[in-house]
């Protein structure tokens, strides 16, 4: 679902906007017909474009205010600098930081990476488009995630989406056939965006009111980036504003982020709610944080204690689904995205740990176990 490298100087939008601001048609074209070449970069691509994607790519301003969130430093970590060291190396990973009671105790950087920079978020950004969800239920413009997805995108009538709710499609249970297989160009994942559309018409829209139906909605969980994409059609069309916008009006403005985020952007010159924040790794972890407190005052009362457990079975013991966060054991939460990216949450020992990465493959077994591995180290080792 991502775009190889275009002419961004041109198209390259320097502010959020109301209204549809669309790339020029030639380089629509180039987004769709290139749609998944992101997935297939070499190392050094990765490593030089995953801190740079707003070079390449059209964006939309998260603006951050004036006010920033201070994070003060904490009593360092006792883990040894050769054990995180041989971790950073080990997973490519260009930004490491653990914040317990919103003290900053470990902060490393690494692949010329540093705190000035931002690094791509792939699917982390799932989870902010969710919380946009809360946003827009405490602002009355979406009255439940009862409420069937067509209420606010008629599109999608007479599709496999009749009678999905806003739950299933933030659980990702709505029972509509999906391929997310990123080492396939044929999949849906890397297909979405290839679809040539007529004047007007949504990106996200004219792709998935094509799917077909596999399963009773509700009953059976599958991974689906397009969906969230929907997810994040539902915001924009509920409460007229876009994703960047509406982002920092409710949570980076008014929460102390210390710098303007980019999302990049569709054909149609809209946010891609499914991916594509660019984040400073202290933003990243001041919304943890923020998740972590509860978000009063953005999102309705229990939010993130429903949005944060598992509304959904996986297929593996002790980790679930919830409103676009991964549930793990010990009652932890999180965002997570391919090459690596991660937020990760405690609630128990009041921690959040980032990680931004470069992983050679966009999704890999042993990867997630050995980064797993080390985060319950790291989560343990706050709890000292």
């Amino acid at each position: 679902m991502f775009r190889k490298l275009i002419c961004a100087a041109a198209i390259l939008l320097s502010s959020p906007a109301l209204a549809q601001v669309a790339p020029s048609p030639a380089d629509a074209e180039r987004v769709r017909v290139q749609a998944a070449q992101v997935l297939f970069w070499s190392q050094p691509q990765r490593d030089a474009n995953f801190p740079a994607m707003e070079k390449l790519f059209p964006t939309h301003i998260v603006a951050a205010g004036g006010r920033v969130r201070a994070l003060p430093s904490g009593r360092a970590l006792s883990v040894p600098d050769a054990d995180i060291e041989s971790f950073m190396a080990a997973q490519n990973v260009a930004g490491l930081l653990v914040l317990q009671d919103g003290k900053v105790r470990l902060e490393r950087y690494a692949r010329g990476y540093g705190p000035e920079g931002r690094w791509t978020s792939f699917s982390v950004a799932k989870s902010f488009t969710s919380t946009l969800v809360g946003a827009a239920i405490r602002d009355g413009y979406i009255k439940s995630v009862d409420d069937p997805v067509t209420r606010y995108i008629p599109e999608l009538v007479g599709s496999g989406y009749d009678g999905v709710t806003v739950a299933q499609l933030l659980t990702m249970t709505s029972g509509v056939k999906w391929n997310e297989d990123y080492t396939d160009p044929n999949s849906d994942v890397a297909r979405m965006l290839l679809m040539p559309l007529k004047p007007g018409e949504d990106a996200t829209v004219a792709y998935m009111r094509t799917l077909q139906r596999e399963s009773v909605p509700g009953a059976k969980w599958v991974y689906k980036t397009g969906e969230t994409n929907l997810v994040g059609v539902l915001v924009r069309r509920a409460t007229g504003k876009g994703l960047a916008e509406y982002l920092s009006e409710k949570i980076w403005m008014p929460f102390g982020m210390e710098r303007d985020a980019l999302w990049m952007i569709d054909p149609s010159g809209f946010e891609i709610g499914g991916c594509c924040l660019s984040v400073s790794l202290r933003d990243y972890a001041r919304m943890g944080q923020f998740v972590l407190e509860g978000g009063k005052g953005v999102v309705p009362d229990g939010w993130f204690a429903d949005a944060t457990r598992s509304h959904a079975d996986i297929g593996n013991p002790g980790f679930g689904y919830g409103y676009q966060w991964w549930t793990y054991p010990q009652g932890r939460y999180g965002a997570q995205g391919i090459f690596g990216q991660t937020i990760r949450v405690d609630p128990r020992t009041r921690t959040v740990i980032v990680i931004s990465a470069a992983a050679a493959k966009a999704t890999d077994r042993d990867y997630s176990l050995a980064r797993n591995a080390f985060l319950d180290r790291l989560f343990a080792a706050t709890a000292r």
